[in-house]
């Protein structure tokens, strides 16, 4: 297969709303030696693509400044030390950057083959969210069958795959979300579903345990959330932060409960990880979860599509909350 030397691609004119997005022409990425080169076929939309887009997010030094974290499509090229993928296989992958784009390149570690029955849209939609979750809310939280967990933002994608994994591992969700139909949608999924704008998440935690509390926390709001979040953990529980929607800082807060009951606070981001963390992460995923994928108990929610000229529709849409589930963009269009 002769590669073209020139590709269709998203760039930002400067930081700002999402209509400083445009669709340009530039050059095919080369692939290094231990990276795949992915002719895209879907991209995956998330927050931390808007974050770097408003300017607040820039790619790590060497990643490729083109939006887009997570993509799915075909294997055209590989670099010297790839050994697992060859030319025509069907990927998904957790890029550096670089996947709003015709063509991107991914470390071969951050690379998984699509699950059984799956198409390219909905592998797209799987490298994001379920690296953050496994990373997070599995291996940081340590969350385990049996235990309780609050999740919150149950209907984002982050969310969705929260509740299915922690459900389908043993465990018991509560999640906040903020309408009666995101209620509906998170309960489907198998939470128990508490609306934000009519109930206290702590006062309603604490009511169905019997006021023991979940033992792990999975927030991405941040200081806004944070006093109630520690007061809903149980004893020995464990607070992880992936993101600040609505602050980072926080005055005046005792930290004396997190002593007296034990409690963990901790927090990741995933971009920053070396190759071989998320190559880890991958092959856990792979291991554990991608059966349960093939056996349909678990994956993603697809709440629209775009095409790749339509990425600045694709992120009003994420900023406006309005989603449950993912939001994709689909390349080949």
């Amino acid at each position: 297969m002769r590669l073209p030397t020139t590709m269709r691609h998203i760039t930002c004119k400067a930081p700002g709303a999402p209509e400083v997005m445009e669709l340009v022409e530039g050059p095919v990425p080369a692939p290094g030696p231990d990276e795949v080169l992915i002719r895209v076929l879907a991209a995956g939309v998330n927050r931390p693509d808007v974050a770097q887009r408003q300017g607040s997010y820039p790619p790590p030094p060497g990643a490729s400044p083109v939006l887009g974290l997570e993509v799915a499509g075909e294997v055209v090229a590989a670099g010297a030390g790839v050994t697992r993928y060859r030319p025509g296989e069907r990927v998904c992958a957790l890029t550096n950057g670089g996947g709003y784009a015709e063509y991107a390149t991914a470390p071969a570690a951050q690379t998984l083959p699509w699950p059984a029955g799956y198409d390219a849209l909905h592998a797209a939609a799987l490298p994001e969210t379920y690296f953050t979750v496994w990373a997070n809310l599995f291996m940081l939280g340590r969350l385990a069958a049996g235990e309780t967990a609050l999740i919150h933002g149950g209907t984002s994608g982050i969310g969705v795959t929260a509740i299915q994994l922690a459900r389908e591992f043993g465990a018991k969700v509560f999640t906040t979300v903020g309408s009666a139909a995101k209620a509906a949608a998170a309960a489907a999924l198998g939470a128990v579903a508490i609306n934000y704008r009519e109930a206290d998440f702590l006062e309603a935690v604490r009511e169905a345990t019997d006021g023991r509390g979940v033992d792990v926390v999975l927030d991405m709001v941040g200081a806004a959330y944070f006093p109630r979040n520690i007061r809903a953990l149980a004893l020995d529980g464990r607070l992880v932060l992936i993101a600040f929607l609505h602050g980072s800082r926080l005055d005046g807060f005792d930290l004396t409960p997190i002593m007296v009951r034990r409690l963990t606070v901790c927090g990741s981001t995933m971009r920053p990880r070396s190759t071989a963390q998320k190559g880890a992460i991958a092959a856990a995923l792979h291991q554990m979860v991608w059966p349960v994928l093939a056996a349909g108990r678990c994956g993603p929610v697809i709440h629209r599509c775009f095409g790749l000229a339509q990425a600045a529709q694709a992120h009003a849409l994420m900023e406006s909350s309005a989603h449950i589930g993912k939001i994709m963009l689909d390349v080949a269009l």
